[in-house]
């Protein structure tokens, strides 16, 4: 039984984390913290633990920590526990700086600790085991990503989300565009990038050996435009990705059990790890240059 805190009291915090966390056979939820300290009260009272008013007082009461809260804030707190020997079951995307990144990725490998990144779509055994077949069939010559969503339709639980409102499609919603397209088309080599209406933005990205991607993405879609979509073009035709099966809360107890199985193991070589993670977070800071600076950028 891993004994985790949970960081954040949001929805995400609510209905994916915390909701997993309680009903996952391996794991035990021992405390919360978050910003808003009557959020949090409740939070930990809807499952039955103690609310922090510290953060490092949780993490002292545990072995694990989940995060559900704003990048930068989730990367200071994921440092803080990794130095003291917790491991990390993190959010996408990792932090809001490749230098806050790093500051994570230093921090669990000088300890030795565990670390997943929950990316959703990559926890949903379908789109896994489609991934894993379509890289292993090559010729891949491109992969296309439409992705138009919106968080200020009436109801959405990311309506009030400062952090989506300031840094939008290309953080919030690209990480997820990425942890498909990586795993089958290789590393980023270079980056464009460019905005359209509304928020949106376009990335084309070249990837290691040739291959080509680009995306599409906005968090503030007109609702008959919504859409999602991924395709991957190549010598052996057209794929579409499938659309996980399981709500999110299903997807993350599939983190938590890859996290246990790390540690039970004394594996640290998850294919989302902090390290994918900062990969993640390399892109999107050269994508934010080049649409910044209209030109495109070099990953060495």
């Amino acid at each position: 039984m891993l004994r985790f805190g949970l960081f954040g009291t949001g929805h995400w915090a609510i209905e994916t984390h915390g909701k997993a966390l309680h009903a996952h056979p391996d794991a035990e939820l021992v405390g919360v913290w978050g910003r808003n300290p009557e959020r949090a009260s409740a939070l930990a009272e809807r499952y039955g633990v103690p609310a922090y008013a510290d953060v490092d007082a949780l993490i002292e009461q545990c072995e694990a920590i989940a995060v559900a809260l704003p990048p930068d804030i989730q990367a200071d707190i994921a440092v803080r526990a990794a130095r003291a020997g917790r491991h990390l079951l993190l959010d996408k995307p990792l932090a809001l700086s490749v230098a806050d990144a790093d500051r994570v990725v230093a921090a669990a490998e000088e300890s030795g600790v565990a670390s997943v990144v929950f990316f959703t779509q990559r926890f949903q055994p379908n789109v896994t085991a489609f991934l894993a077949a379509t890289a292993a069939a090559g010729g891949w010559q491109h992969g296309r990503t439409t992705a138009f969503a919106s968080i200020f339709q009436d109801g959405s639980p990311y309506g009030g989300s400062l952090w989506r409102r300031e840094h939008g499609a290309l953080w919030d919603i690209a990480p997820h565009a990425l942890s498909i397209l990586l795993p089958v088309l290789g590393r980023v080599t270079q980056v464009a990038a460019m905005d359209g209406p509304s928020g949106m933005v376009h990335l084309l990205l070249t990837h290691e050996g040739g291959a080509t991607s680009s995306a599409s993405l906005s968090l503030d879609a007109p609702t008959e435009s919504m859409a999602r979509e991924f395709v991957f073009y190549g010598e052996n035709g057209i794929e579409d990705v499938p659309f996980g099966e399981n709500d999110a809360a299903t997807a993350f107890g599939v983190a938590i059990d890859q996290l246990v199985e790390q540690v039970q193991a004394g594996t640290r070589d998850h294919r989302c790890d902090v390290r994918f993670g900062r990969e993640v977070v390399v892109i999107l800071a050269a994508a934010e240059t080049a649409r910044t600076e209209s030109r495109t950028i070099q990953i060495p």
